[in-house]
């Protein structure tokens, strides 16, 4: 099954990108930069290149936009995606026109931190492609299929080992997939399976203790880059810091740490540097940050407070405040003065360096709009308080409590927001914490029995390693069964309730739970291999993705600061002006203020009102929840992308084999229409299909197993000149033989006449919703194997709710018309489409796309690849913990049919919330600017202060996360909790 959901996402590369390399590909996009020769373009094939850059310092939408701009000005920019909500920009690029350096300095002179992110995106230019090959049973068949590898074009080296049946491949993923090879070997007449890619290599980051110069750090990188398995070093003499790539299979972290405590007479300790932490400091310093800054601004906003708007109503303490220093300048204005400085210039400097980082590069963001009100309103207390200590008559009106308020309400709104966004990340970290501190690493001699146990750390975990999971302990690593038995609960990563059976030989997920028995476990997938490692990549990858309406968003930030300056500017000269006209009542003017200290306040209320910070968080923080609520109820959803179109779905096409059944077909009647022994009749049977992967010849073989006696010795008779015919069957040579396993389509193309018995055989098998296999021998039908399926309980029910959301289902199935009638009949579609090859499921998708629905296939992955390409919503069900994750739109980890409908309900409701985010960022900016304006001021008198302004400001970021955290609540559907308290939910 990881070789076809492989191949699935390398033929969605091609369908979508244009070309089969694993890189990003715009079709808006001009090739290459213009202007170029025809002999510069030749030159430029290949230079194709990705850089992430950690960029710190981004508050809003409009940061984002700036650093975007910015670096979309250089030459050679394909493209460039800032995610502000994780301070992350990707760059696509061409390396000979500019490089990552350049791009960083972009960045920075734009007024942000930025670091390359050199762990997640340094690739070698070659990988390392490993394939298992069955089938292989002499030199010769390894020099075939070593041969039709090396004249690929990419490859540059290609062995076949014949004893470990392996291919190891290095190649330039820019020019070749992994998929070719694959469809190579199969050419040739092998099967190929994927074991590795070379994509994603063993990583590790160790801290050096007790190094004191560089030449120490050195001498222990030469002693590591001499150990076998080690391919690339890179060290960090500031840090004491070395991050390792390793082949797993040579060696791993203890033999590191190992070599490094052995290297200068043991004064060196190594320790492993915290994986992904680096974010999660980040956020927790920038929620220190703002909170420090939010208490020290209380400190002086309090006392300016109360000066201004409480004690000024206390007689004795009035008397005080109103005590003239010089001239009309009283203690209490000069007390406010005093107190709101250093709110304004030291706890408030943030936001002078933010608006003039994005001023110096022709763009205007949250800071802008900050720094104008509270200095307007700081400079002009300043203004009226200095002409009141020069002039005798003048009395001074300050709005000092404005200005510091404001910030510290717009530091509290943000130190919440952070705090929100953090929330919205943590389906990551709880993910990265199942998996388990310490694992029980055991010893064992050469005849298999424990001879030591040792507590080492998890990360500390080789390829390999036997380990002891005790009852109630969490599994440490992928691996299998070489001893005892238990239930494991497999809930936190597939989502599946139920705890499932393993004994020897099983399969088991690194951070499942286990529950009664002691199991011993093989170590087979570590680090970054892991199936924990892979999910958590996908949901990063997910959360990162923009979701098409995020669009909408991006295009409002370009102009939303300019227009609000704007606004605020003209709002204070209509209200100025009306003021010195006599526009208005006099009575209107407050009696502490003149017409142009209340314009002042309305345009300052204007200026800090409006927020355009809630419509860039409106879409990213729900697709964040949105993905992680999935991946913890094991929907993996590939982002922002796959969400919308899932929501809009209205049309499901399923395939039949593994999805809408069971997908364990077992022979259930055999039928002879020549006289001859069954044992004989299945040995050649099996011996055909044996060769094949399918469930029906797997069905085959393992029901012919039941006439031999040598138990598991297996070995069927000799297939020669084998060849399998997609979507029909098999047929090979079996002693002097010519064997034909297929449908009767198989057989009309192969000029075999079908017997009328076997015609009504058929039929009958049909009619009982079964598939009809027919048996040929020298060109002669000598029987029918009737081969059933059973349907997936839920599939009814699944069916049925699907048409109470409007949802129409239809069924396409490569097996015979009959069975697919019977199959469609009993869970209740209307539409069937049989004996499609895979070529002909995608047909059909692309119909029902051309005739307006937006369609989502459901398969197993095997032979839908081109029909979940070619649909809007490709969904993979059954995919467990493979690594065929990485493959579809939407991941079904269960094998559960009714998680298709969570998926659909989960967009849906994680749609719905985008658009209450929009709705209530565009309402309270559409409402609240003119009520700042003072629309309402002169039939009620009511007016916004600039305070209170910037407190909805501040809280409308705010309840904008906060509506997306509320999708954390989200219940499936209550008509699915039915179907498991009426226990027919299979696992």
């Amino acid at each position: 099954m990881a070789v076809k959901f492989l191949s699935l996402a390398c033929i969605r590369n091609e369908s979508r990108h244009g070309d089969l390399s694993p890189r990003p590909h715009y079709p808006s996009m001009p090739k290459y930069p213009k202007g170029l020769s025809s002999d510069q373009e030749k030159n430029m094939e290949g230079s194709e290149a990705i850089a992430l850059f950690s960029v710190i310092g981004m508050t809003c939408s409009a940061c984002a936009g700036s650093v975007e701009k910015a670096v979309k000005r250089l030459p050679g920019i394909i493209e460039a995606a800032v995610d502000v909500l994780n301070n992350r920009a990707q760059v696509t690029f061409y390396s000979t026109f500019v490089n990552e350096e350049t791009i960083r300095e972009t960045i920075e002179d734009v007024g942000f931190q930025a670091t390359l992110i050199k762990e997640e995106m340094n690739e070698k230019a070659t990988q390392v492609c490993r394939i298992c090959i069955k089938g292989m049973t002499c030199t010769s068949c390894s020099t075939t299929v070593e041969s039709a590898l090396q004249v690929i074009p990419g490859v540059q080296k290609a062995q076949v080992a014949l004893a470990t049946e392996e291919a190891e491949v290095h190649y330039d993923p820019k020019i070749v997939s992994y998929n070719q090879f694959l469809q190579t070997i199969e050419d040739t007449g092998f099967e190929g399976i994927l074991i590795s890619t070379g994509e994603d290599r063993s990583k590790i980051q160790l801290k050096i203790d007790g190094v004191r110069t560089d030449n120490s750090m050195r001498m222990i990188e030469n002693s590591l880059q001499a150990l076998p398995g080690v391919q690339n070093i890179d060290l960090d003499i500031g840090l004491q810091k070395f991050s390792l790539s390793y082949k797993p299979d040579l060696t791993g972290p203890r033999n590191f740490i190992r070599v490094i405590e052995s290297t200068g007479s043991g004064r060196y300790k190594a320790v492993i540097f915290p994986e992904g932490g680096g974010r999660d400091v980040h956020r927790q310093e920038e929620i220190k940050q703002y909170y420090r800054s939010f208490l020290w601004s209380l400190v002086f906003t309090i006392p300016v407070f109360l000066t201004s708007m409480v004690l000024m109503y206390i007689p004795g303490i009035k008397h005080g405040l109103d005590t003239k220093v010089v001239n009309m300048l009283t203690i209490g204005e000069l007390l406010r003065w005093i107190l709101s400085t250093p709110v304004q210039f030291i706890i408030g400097r943030r936001f002078y360096t933010g608006s003039y980082k994005a001023l110096r590069h022709g763009s205007a963001n949250m800071d802008v709009l900050i720094a104008l009100g509270t200095n307007a309103a700081y400079f002009y207390s300043v203004y009226s308080v200095l002409r009141a200590a020069s002039s005798p008559t003048f009395k001074a009106t300050d709005f000092f409590e404005t200005s510091s308020m404001l910030i510290s309400f717009i530091l509290l709104g943000k130190y919440l927001e952070v705090l929100a966004k953090g929330k919205t990340s943590e389906a990551i970290a709880k993910l990265m914490d199942l998996a388990p501190g310490t694992a029980t690493l055991l010893t064992l001699d050469d005849e298999g029995n424990v001879i030591n146990e040792e507590e080492i750390d998890s990360r500390l975990i080789q390829k390999n390693d036997i380990i002891k999971i005790i009852p109630g302990a969490k599994v440490a690593s992928d691996g299998f069964v070489i001893w005892g038995q238990s239930y494991v609960n497999e809930s936190m990563i597939t989502g599946e309730s139920r705890p499932v059976a393993k004994r020897k030989g099983d399969t088991v997920i690194g951070g499942t739970v286990n529950d009664n028995g002691v199991l011993h476990i093989k170590a087979t997938r570590v680090g970054s291999e892991s199936a924990l490692s892979q999910i958590v990549r996908l949901v990063e990858s997910a959360q990162m993705a923009k979701a098409p309406v995020q669009k909408f968003a991006d295009r409002i930030s370009k102009f939303f600061v300019p227009l609000v300056i704007f606004l605020s500017f003209s709002t204070w000269l209509a209200w100025f002006l009306s003021g010195k006209l006599n526009g208005y009542p006099k009575s209107w003017i407050p009696s502490s203020m003149d017409s142009f200290q209340l314009a002042l306040q309305f345009g300052i209320s204007v200026m800090v009102i409006a927020c355009p910070c809630a419509l860039g968080l409106a879409t990213p923080t729900a697709v964040m929840v949105g993905t992680g609520v999935g991946a913890s109820q094991g929907i993996l959803i590939k982002g922002g992308q796959a969400l919308e179109s899932a929501h809009k779905v209205n049309c499901i096409v399923f395939d039949k084999t593994g999805t809408l059944t069971i997908g364990k077909p077992v022979v259930v009647n055999t039928r002879l229409l020549k006289n001859m022994v069954l044992r004989d009749f299945y040995e050649l049977a099996a011996a055909a299909e044996a060769n094949s992967e399918h469930p029906l010849a797997k069905a085959i073989v393992e029901y012919a197993k039941k006439f031999r006696e040598d138990g598991e010795n297996l070995v069927w008779p000799e297939a020669r000149d084998f060849d399998s015919i997609t979507g029909h069957g098999v047929k090979a040579v079996v002693r002097n033989k010519e064997i034909i396993v297929g449908n009767k389509s198989l057989m009309l193309d192969q000029k075999i006449t079908i017997p009328v018995d076997a015609e009504e055989i058929l039929a009958e098998t049909e009619g009982l919703a079964q598939t009809g296999i027919l048996v040929a021998m020298d060109g002669e039908v000598v029987g029918v194997l009737a081969i059933s399926d059973p349907l997936k309980p839920s599939a009814h029910e699944v069916i049925s709710i699907l048409k109470s959301m409007n949802v129409e289902s239809i069924m396409v199935t490569g097996d015979n018309w009959g069975t697919a009638n019977s199959i469609a009949k009993e869970v209740g579609i209307d539409t069937v489409i049989a004996e499609a090859k895979p070529e002909h499921k995608a047909k059909k998708v692309k119909e029902l796309q051309a005739s307006g629905c937006t369609v989502a296939m459901v398969g197993d992955g095997i032979n839908d690849s081109p029909a979940l390409v070619a649909a809007d919503v490709g969904m993979a069900i059954g995919a467990g913990t493979d690594i065929a994750i990485e493959a579809a739109d939407i991941v079904l980890m269960k094998s559960n049919l009714e998680d298709v409908i969570t998926a659909i309900d989960l967009s849906r409701k994680t749609f719905s919330r985008i658009r209450l985010n929009y709705i209530w960022a565009l309402g309270y900016n559409l409402l609240g600017i003119p009520i700042a304006a003072g629309a309402l001021f002169p039939s009620t008198g009511f007016r916004l202060p600039p305070w209170i302004a910037g407190a909805a400001m501040a809280a409308s970021s705010v309840s904008v996360v906060c509506c997306s955290l509320l999708l954390k609540y989200y219940r499936r559907p209550k008509k699915l909790d039915t179907l498991e308290i009426g226990g027919i939910t299979v696992e």
